[in-house]
């Protein structure tokens, strides 16, 4: 009964939330290279224990993509002291919940407990660093799990390789080319010797940032963290990417062919720089400038006034190498995609040629103060903010100050900034079609 109400009370702060404030947070680094981030926040007895590893797609070799994504699932099986397949019973039969899920440049793991099962989470994530049993009955589980993840989640999704083709047409020479997922045929072509290398290269304490945040004593966790974590060999050091993508100075003309849709999609792709750079912001606001909400300017156009598009959306694809940004759309009534090309195009050009209306700005930075607040209204959001800017960013008072930064855009500065990467020379222009159309 007590371990059913601490179950939901946990669901209950996760999705309330706490109102955001000033994050607080301590940070200190291990002699073995972890670095940890104490955040304490005693409103709820609700602890967040996370690991983020600084390995993600762009990591693995040529030939071996999906490793990263791999590994996600392979470093639950379990571990010396933890018996396979016990990993998830372990966490739910004491009230706590957790997940893991890995990008092109980092994989995060996360534990949410009652306050009083601290210690049982930092022990299961030094279990997983330290002690983690990769044997082959665990890969060839977990192989499985990972095709039948790829079959309902990509390949027989409608429009599920719609970023598989803008990678593998955008980027040459960097890993971006390839998925997070990756290719099975490289999983199934790689030895045991090579997933085992592979975790002793990568998931080393001085590749890794762990973050303790909630109901917490920080006297009590640091001590936690010293046994637990202190004894951890560190491993050799991890070597930068870096791989210079050429740019693009003339459109990439594209097609790829889905068994799984009847309507054809249209996507122009620009490649963008780094997360880390200013530009990368003002690409965000550009974006829900084109097609957040139903006033936005390509959903009003295009699907609302002359009903040439059943969907429309601008992303901004924000990573550590280069970001990519995509506008996406679904042709109604017989329109071509050479029309939503122009249409979509017509918009653009306006934002590199005009400033924006004051009004405009100001329902802009009303969202972005928006999602700043619901970033950190949660103690897993703000935990997972926490190492997001130290991993990325080497900031972790970025948590603090990322509001300031979007305040700061001005509308001239959304003007350049469109017409420095938002070019038809710049971009890959992708018609995304039904295979019978082949």
């Amino acid at each position: 009964m007590k371990k059913t109400f601490l179950s939901i009370l946990l669901i209950c702060i996760t999705i309330l939330g706490i109102n955001a404030q000033k994050v607080e947070f301590e940070e200190y680094t291990l002699d073995n290279g972890l670095h940890v981030i104490l955040h304490q926040d005693n409103t709820v007895p609700v602890v967040v224990t996370s690991v983020m590893y600084h390995v993600g797609a762009k990591n693995e070799a040529p030939g071996r993509s999906g490793f990263a994504h791999f590994f996600e699932h392979l470093l639950f099986e379990g571990t010396k002291n933890i018996e396979r397949g016990k990993w998830f019973e372990m966490v739910s039969s004491n009230g706590g919940s957790n997940n893991a899920n890995t990008t092109d440049d980092r994989t995060y793991y996360y534990e949410i407990f009652p306050s009083n099962n601290l210690e049982l989470g930092l022990w299961m994530e030094s279990e997983r660093m330290l002690h983690p049993i990769i044997n082959q009955i665990g890969v060839d589980t977990q192989n499985e799990v990972v095709k039948e993840e790829k079959r309902l989640r990509v390949d027989n999704q409608p429009y599920g390789n719609i970023l598989k083709a803008i990678k593998e047409n955008m980027f040459k020479v960097h890993p971006y080319k390839w998925t997070t997922i990756g290719e099975m045929e490289d999983l199934d072509a790689a030895t045991l010797e090579e997933f085992r290398a592979f975790n002793e290269k990568f998931y080393v304490p001085n590749n890794a940032t762990l973050v303790v945040a909630g109901d917490i004593n920080k006297a009590d966790t640091k001590k936690m963290i010293k046994d637990y974590f202190a004894a951890i060999p560190r491993g050799a050091d991890v070597p930068e990417i870096d791989i210079k993508e050429p740019a693009l100075t003339s459109q990439i003309d594209a097609k790829y062919y889905d068994p799984n849709i009847q309507i054809p999609a249209l996507i122009h792709a620009y490649r963008t720089p780094a997360m880390t750079e200013r530009d990368a912001y003002v690409l965000d606001m550009i974006s829900s400038i084109l097609s957040e909400g139903k006033s936005s300017r390509l959903y009003k156009k295009l699907v609302d006034e002359q009903k040439q598009a059943l969907q429309v959306q601008a992303i901004n694809l924000k990573q550590e190498d280069y970001g990519t940004y995509a506008v996406f759309g679904l042709p109604l009534n017989n329109t071509s995609l050479e029309t939503l090309t122009e249409e979509i195009d017509e918009e653009i050009v306006k934002i590199q040629t005009e400033l924006i209306s004051e009004r405009e700005f100001e329902k802009l930075q009303n969202i972005y103060e928006n999602r700043y607040v619901n970033a950190n209204s949660t103690i897993a959001g703000i935990a997972n903010s926490l190492a997001d800017y130290h991993v990325f960013y080497e900031d972790t008072s970025l948590i603090n100050k990322q509001n300031e930064i979007y305040r700061s855009i001005t509308r001239e500065e959304i003007r350049d900034v469109a017409k420095k990467y938002l070019n038809p020379n710049q971009r890959v222009r992708l018609e995304y079609l039904p295979e019978s159309t082949k």
